[in-house]
């Protein structure tokens, strides 16, 4: 059994510690906002955050996470910078097919915790490994941006 905190409770899984993060998350604890992608951590989709930094959990065995705190995309419109980064994401009209999506809120709102007015290179590069195939890169700067200006404001 390897104990994790996952979106503030601690919850046990039954599985070998080299087991990727993402299947306990998606298999054992039905928690399946996290994407499968490709399976090398290249394109982004199964971002979680560990101990609040972005990680994908498709490469972080299950040991690594033991004793530390996950958060998934499930506990994040729980969260002021969450919430933000979502009615930006909608207002922004970012979701197309909407499968990298977990991914891309999750980096973004790693970054904006602790880049609270990212330039557009900040942008680039904490997004630069989260692949959209749909190509909404435009609108996800500029919902990055709309959050950060929304979080200033004390929304």
């Amino acid at each position: 059994m390897i104990k994790l905190s996952v979106n503030g409770k601690t919850v046990s899984v039954d599985a070998e510690g080299d087991m990727p993060l993402l299947w306990a998350l998606r298999e054992d604890l039905q928690l399946t906002g996290t994407k499968f992608g490709c399976g090398m951590a290249l394109c982004g989709a199964c971002t979680v955050h560990l101990d609040g930094q972005p990680v994908r959990s498709c490469s972080t065995p299950l040991s690594a996470a033991a004793g530390r705190k996950v958060t998934t995309i499930e506990a994040m419109a729980g969260t002021r910078t969450g919430k933000a980064v979502q009615v930006a994401w909608v207002a922004n009209d970012v979701p197309q097919c909407g499968y990298c999506q977990s991914g891309q809120i999750m980096s973004a709102c790693a970054l904006l915790a602790k880049n609270k007015k990212p330039s557009d290179a900040d942008i680039d590069g904490a997004m630069s490994g989260n692949i959209c195939r749909c190509g909404t890169y435009n609108q996800i700067r500029a919902a990055i941006k709309d959050a950060s200006v929304a979080l200033a404001k004390g929304a």
